[in-house]
């Protein structure tokens, strides 16, 4: 997993709970797309949200831009959140043509697979599963849990700091606290690690693009000077 050597790493250390601070937790991530707009990258669904929400007037005054130049921010917001979206219907839809085949394949053989357990056997590893998933500790709120548990593709819903969150997590427990087997347990954080990737892995290619752009500014400047000293 790469992490960026500059400002795409400033999630990092900012408390989760700085922007949830009521009404003023807009103005928490206006400043971080005031520090670095590549920001947004990082941002959970929720958080794109408060943001679009906003009344462009006070927004802008809190960018310090004109209300022109933030209508063009919250357009790009909005982009970024159907881009989500879209993305997710299409995980959707693949999980859901994956599902059927495996049912297609595999539905006698389950059938008759359950019939040949007996019921009490089935019973107790079913007591089992509760029981871990009340007793496992982790890291991660109850909040966490419910987009991991009922969302479709939860990664996308996350900010990249929960996402870096759940990928740490011990995999033995999430699974029990979530009351999932260890398979679907890794398979959800490899999704949150190459999500997580993804983000960071965006935010250097923009600060590089803006590195790049920044030196071609400066060449006609230097190319002054050089041919004065010539002269």
């Amino acid at each position: 997993m790469m992490v960026p050597a500059d400002g795409g790493s400033t999630w990092l250390s900012e408390p989760a709970d700085e922007v949830d601070s009521g009404a003023e937790r807009w103005r928490q991530l206006a400043r971080q797309l005031r520090g670095d707009l590549s920001n947004i990258i990082l941002m959970s669904e929720e958080d794109l949200q408060v943001l679009i929400d906003v009344p462009r007037s006070d927004l802008a005054e809190e960018l310090a831009q004109s209300q022109a130049k933030t209508q063009v921010l919250q357009d790009t917001l909005q982009q970024v959140l159907d881009r989500r979206e879209e993305e997710r219907q299409s995980k959707q839809l693949l999980e859901l043509y994956v599902e059927a085949l495996k049912n297609e394949d595999n539905v006698l053989s389950k059938v008759a697979e359950s019939e040949s357990v007996p019921r009490k056997e089935m019973d107790v590893v079913d007591t089992g599963t509760s029981s871990a998933g009340t007793s496992a500790r982790t890291a991660l709120s109850d909040q966490i849990f419910a987009i991991l548990k009922e969302k479709p593709a939860p990664e996308l819903c996350l900010d990249s700091q929960t996402l870096e969150m759940v990928v740490k997590e011990d995999t033995q427990a999430l699974a029990a606290a979530l009351s999932w087997d260890k398979q679907k347990a890794e398979a959800v954080q490899q999704a949150c690690d190459q999500e997580l990737s993804k983000r960071l892995q965006q935010v250097q290619t923009l600060q590089s693009l803006r590195s790049k752009s920044r030196g071609k500014k400066a060449l006609p400047c230097g190319d002054g000077l050089s041919s004065k000293r010539k002269k």
